[in-house]
């Protein structure tokens, strides 16, 4: 018995007097990407007092093993190298949709019959999307009435999606009536830009 206490004193001294590991090293990397829109934002680096700002499409910050900061433009095929599998990982962006209907029915207007294509080729690159359809009317007529029918077209988009095999749990609608118009009017005033269900996508 006492000597196996040796022995794992022993090891317990040996594993005491090992170096401490050293440090890993790691490098950092920061690309600003453009967002669908072409639109790009900005983002601040900074590491040993040195700041950078990032503003521009591509615009690259390294940091290397020793702590330098440098300042790169990188090209759209090298961040699809460096980053593919990170951004294929990643969820679609939210998308918006407007779709606007015939003077007090829940008809598409035909603009928007050619547009409900654009709908239906967003949510067929989503596995699993979330639909929220929300219908809206013009000032002209009851507000009562304005309610029924945003609700009947909010629910008109629904129908359609469901049709295609989008899950009819995953599509949820409301109606706003003239409460929220997407151009002020007066009262009773036909304007086509308030007839609309607007469909966010996630």
């Amino acid at each position: 018995m006492r000597a196996a206490l040796v022995v794992v004193a022993a090891a317990v001294a040996a594993g005491c007097a090992q170096a401490p590991p050293k440090p890993v090293v790691t490098e950092e990397y920061v690309v600003v990407l453009p967002g669908p829109d072409g639109r790009t934002g900005s983002v601040e680096v900074e590491r040993g007092g040195a700041r950078r700002l990032l503003s521009e499409p591509y615009a690259a910050s390294r940091i290397g093993a020793d702590g330098q900061q440098s300042a790169l433009k990188a090209s759209e095929p090298e961040v699809r190298s460096t980053f593919g599998a990170a951004l294929s990982a990643l969820p679609a962006r939210p998308a918006t949709f407007m779709l606007y209907f015939v003077t007090g029915k829940d008809e598409l207007t035909a603009e928007s019959k050619a547009d409900v294509q654009k709908v239906l080729d967003e949510l067929s690159r989503r596995p699993s999307p979330d639909v929220l359809a929300i219908g809206h009317t013009d000032s002209v007529g009851a507000q009562e009435l304005n309610d029924r029918l945003s609700l009947q077209r909010a629910e008109r988009v629904k129908a359609l999606l469901v049709a295609i095999g989008i899950a009819a749990e995953r599509i949820y609608v409301a109606g706003r009536g003239e409460r929220e118009l997407l151009v002020p009017t007066a009262d009773n005033v036909d304007e086509p830009r308030n007839r609309r269900v607007e469909i966010n996508v996630r």
